[in-house]
Formats: C-alpha cells, sequence, structure tokens
C-alpha cells in the first residue's frame, strides 16, 4: 500500500497495490501490518456500507463527538464519489480546512480519516457503493454534523443542489453547531 499524505495532519490516501488479470483483480483492502510500517495505528471495530442510487447526492457533513469520536477507512466500491474531509478542531493549524479526493471502483483509493474531522461524501455517478471502517462504534447521542454548504468552510462539492436527507439538510452551521471534537 502507498501512504500518501494531504495538505490535513493525519488524513491520509491510501493507494492499495491492485493485481489484475482477465480474470478481474485482488487487493488488500486493509492490513492492519501495513497501516502500522507507515505508522498508523487504528483498531477498526465497525463496518459500513452506504448505498445512493442518483448521482448528486449529498451524505454529510458528520462526525461524532468527544468520546465517541470516530476514524474512519473510507472506499467507493461501485460508481464514484467526490469524497470530503474537514479539519473540525480549534486548536489545529488547519481549523475549518477540507480536502477532497474522488474515490471510485476504477481508482480504488481510499482515504483515511483520523478523529476530529468531519467527512461526508457526493455521488459523482448513479448507482453508488460506499464502505467505510470505523474505530469506535456508532453512538446515536454523539451524532453531529455541519451544513453541507456551510459559507465559513467553502467546500467545493461540484454540485448546487444536491440530494440531501431531511437530516443533512437541516444541520447546523459550524458557527452554532456543538462539534466538542
Amino acid at each position: 500500500m502507498e501512504f500518501i499524505k494531504t495538505k490535513l495532519d493525519g488524513v491520509m490516501i491510501v493507494e492499495p497495490k491492485v493485481f489484475g488479470d482477465h480474470r478481474g483483480f485482488f487487493m488488500e483492502s486493509w492490513s492492519k501490518q501495513e497501516f502500522e510500517k507507515a505508522g498508523l495505528f487504528y483498531d477498526f471495530v465497525q463496518d459500513n456500507h452506504s448505498s445512493s442510487s442518483v448521482k448528486g447526492t449529498l451524505r454529510g457533513i458528520h462526525f461524532q463527538r468527544g468520546e465517541k469520536a470516530q476514524a474512519k477507512l473510507v472506499r467507493c466500491v461501485r460508481g464514484a464519489v467526490l469524497d470530503v474531509a474537514v479539519d473540525l478542531r480549534p486548536s489545529s493549524p488547519t481549523y475549518k480546512q477540507w480536502v477532497s479526493v474522488e474515490l471510485s471502483e476504477e481508482n480504488k483509493r481510499q482515504l483515511l480519516i483520523p478523529r476530529g474531522f468531519g467527512h461526508g461524501f457526493v455521488t459523482l455517478t448513479d448507482h453508488v457503493e460506499f464502505l467505510y471502517k470505523a474505530d469506535n462504534y456508532y453512538a446515536p447521542e454523539a451524532d453531529g454534523g455541519i451544513r453541507w454548504n456551510d459559507p465559513e468552510l467553502g467546500i467545493n462539492w461540484g454540485v448546487a443542489e444536491p440530494i440531501l436527507s431531511k437530516k443533512d439538510s437541516e444541520s447546523p452551521f459550524l458557527k452554532d453547531a456543538v462539534t466538542n471534537l
């Protein structure tokens, strides 16, 4: 695996080695040993699977607060997404900054998002299957979100009118959110 640093400390693009032939391909999507060789120590405890039917579906910006915060390793196994990580740590020199990476079934890239970051994605194709590992269990009482179009963050999602859940369309702006990360 190759680990590529981004401008946000700890957020890494993970490029697996893919072995392909006329039958298809094989790759390791997670190797504790490879991550630890790169100085990345995670104990993932939960796998999640998201399906989005229509291009332009936006999910996020999500996070969990306090002791229930989650690090995530995310990937797209069908279709393509623009994946976004936002630094929500007030003491960080990159607070409120974000990175975006295209993840797709074609490029097989993954994004590692440490605790203290918000996460979201928008689908670039119809019929998207999105998988992620989390290092902490989902806890509804710690669930938080930031409005996708918060002007303080200025994220370029590449879509003017995304398809949103009620929850995501009503998430607070950062200035009004309880982050406690």
